[in-house]
């Protein structure tokens, strides 16, 4: 096990946070993009197709093999299906009616739901007190992050979706723990779980948009921005996410939920004349808040 004091975050390993920030912050800003000509079932398929493409490529690169053993690939269709087909649909199919400042503040959520979902789940990761205080903090927040959209079902709805694919972020950050045990090298599992999510939205796609799919053209900004999903929000940031993990490990990592916000709403103002909101700003820092308090540790956990 490596010591607290390897865990020290060189320049380096700053630069490749806040560009793993910006990279999954930007998927904000590229699906605001291609919402406007495309279904979310063919913005989501087109993101892993692309991904599968270009992480098969950088395992072929590392002259890493997959897996042959159906019992992980079993595994890995399960990860795929709660950390991309339902997650980033949801997301998609949000973004139709929200910002997407606002999209990524809701996102910020998932490590909250991480708590709720592993001490339901795990028999380690139990609830303690300081981990319920930063959760009604954390869900205070939210709350005000929502506002008065709560009472309206319309309004609310594209916000729910969001937090919900947060909820399938969180289940599969539990469930992915067990891919370090199976000996996987964690690119062998992001690819893995990029092709899975392929195969299973390939088919939805088609029963569900084949007229649209038949007739469609793209404009080269909604082209662009699928491919920088697929390559610069997937491939590229499934690979710095798993090098940061082995370099700063989970706990520096987390930094990047606080820093994915600001992306986005920044791309969002630039671009799309998005307003920043100040209850949602304020919401945000409360949420932050609560998450740097239920994930407190002490410096002999670390």
């Amino acid at each position: 096990m490596k010591s607290k004091n390897s865990f020290l975050m060189t320049p380096i390993d700053w630069l490749l946070l806040i560009s793993l920030s910006i990279l999954w912050g930007g998927s904000f800003f590229f699906n605001r993009i291609a919402v406007t000509e495309l279904p979310p079932f063919v913005i989501v398929t087109s993101r892993v197709s692309i991904g599968s493409v270009f992480l098969l490529f950088f395992v072929h690169v590392k002259k890493q093999k997959l897996p042959r053993s159906i019992g992980i690939w079993s595994q890995l269709i399960f990860m795929g299906l709660v950390n991309n087909v339902i997650p980033f649909s949801l997301i998609v199919w949000g973004q139709t009616s929200i910002a997407s400042g606002l999209a990524s503040i809701l996102n910020a959520t998932t490590p909250l739901f991480t708590i709720l979902i592993a001490h339901l789940f795990t028999p380690d990761e139990k609830i303690t007190i300081h981990k319920a205080i930063g959760l009604i903090v954390g869900f205070i927040g939210v709350f005000l992050v929502i506002g008065p959209t709560a009472l309206s079902i319309a309004d609310i709805t594209p916000q729910l979706a969001v937090l919900t694919a947060t909820c399938s972020y969180a289940i599969a950050g539990v469930f992915g723990r067990r891919f370090h045990t199976l000996g996987l090298d964690p690119l062998v599992t992001a690819t893995g779980q990029v092709i899975s999510s392929t195969a299973i939205l390939v088919p939805i796609t088609l029963l569900t948009n084949y007229s649209f799919l038949r007739q469609a053209t793209t404009s080269l900004p909604v082209f662009g921005s699928l491919i920088g999903l697929g390559l610069f929000s997937t491939a590229i940031a499934y690979t710095i996410y798993f090098l940061l993990l082995s370099r700063v490990g989970a706990t520096n990592l987390l930094l990047v939920t606080f820093l994915i916000p600001i992306t986005a709403m920044v791309l969002g103002v630039a671009f799309f004349n998005e307003r920043i909101v100040t209850r949602q700003v304020i919401g945000m820092l409360i949420v932050f808040t609560g998450i740097i308090a239920s994930n407190r540790r002490c410096h002999h956990q670390e």
